[in-house]
């Protein structure tokens, strides 16, 4: 059996389709992979409650790197510990003050499964409560009691630079942030010096896999570092312009099964039923 390597897979704009879902051709070659003796694993931005659904349909049986590889852990194995590196409480509270002084719509705690929205947002909760989270609406200042994993702003698109510039100025070495994607004009918080490469190193240094044989797939700004980390970091063909000129190599689109036509050539799968 040749040596096995670790697949690390985005979900949204990666992994899912536009709709959402794992197209039938992909997830056939992911079983393939994982029937060959590779690991397959996810590594998201997302929390595990809005995952699970994915793990569970690939039935994959690996650790798994949420919230940006702020919470790291195996949903079937207690053995391998549970990674958890939330941000600082007092720093949360801080940035939730001085958001104040800008246009905002909402902020967003998530400590591991439990949500907390500054104001109550339909459009978020409808986001937020896949997986039938703990919900508490309220202001953040009185209700956050607990370090959070993750925190999101959602601030008029003007004052997203500002308030990024601000984040770097003042918490720079305790907090790393993120814009997400178009058409949403959210900036992601985590604490500094996480990302989904520190995540899928704990899971590749357990499994005694090098970099060299590390395959990552990603679309987007919280995918740089992973991509530019695994021995083959691909890019999908709808990937942003920043992934593609660090990615190894470039597939074909979420939407046109990038993940498993680029599997089934690297690892030569094509004759595994």
């Amino acid at each position: 059996m040749p040596q096995p390597y670790l697949i690390a897979l985005d979900l949204d704009g990666t992994l899912l389709n536009d709709e959402k879902a794992i197209s039938p051709k992909t997830k056939s070659v992911l079983q393939k992979t994982i029937k060959a003796g590779h690991k397959v694993i996810i590594s998201t931005g997302r929390p595990f409650r809005s995952s699970q659904p994915y793990y569970e349909e690939l039935g994959l049986d690996t650790p798994i790197v949420n919230f940006n590889g702020a919470f790291v852990h195996h949903p079937k194995n207690t053995g391998f510990g549970i990674y958890h590196e939330p941000m600082p409480l007092q720093v949360a509270k801080s940035i939730v003050e001085t958001c104040g002084d800008f246009r905002l719509y909402n902020i967003v705690a998530e400590v591991k499964d439990e949500v907390y929205l500054h104001y109550h947002d339909e459009k978020l909760l409808g986001i937020f409560q896949i997986g039938n989270p703990q919900v508490t609406t309220g202001n953040l200042m009185r209700f956050l009691r607990d370090e959070p994993t993750s925190m999101l702003i959602h601030a008029a698109k003007e004052d997203v630079p500002s308030i990024r510039s601000y984040l770097s100025d003042v918490h720079a070495e305790v907090i790393d942030h993120r814009r997400w994607g178009a058409p949403w004009h959210i900036i992601e918080i985590i604490k500094a010096g996480l990302n989904k490469a520190a995540g899928v190193k704990k899971v590749a240094d357990a499994y005694g896999i090098p970099k060299e044989r590390i395959i990552a797939f990603g679309d987007e700004d919280n995918d740089l570092e992973m991509i530019e980390y695994a021995g083959t970091g691909v890019a999908m063909g709808n990937a942003i312009p920043a992934l593609k000129t660090i990615a190894n190599e470039i597939t074909l689109s979420n939407t046109e099964d990038g993940i498993g036509i680029f599997l089934e050539e690297a690892l030569n799968l094509k004759a595994i039923s």
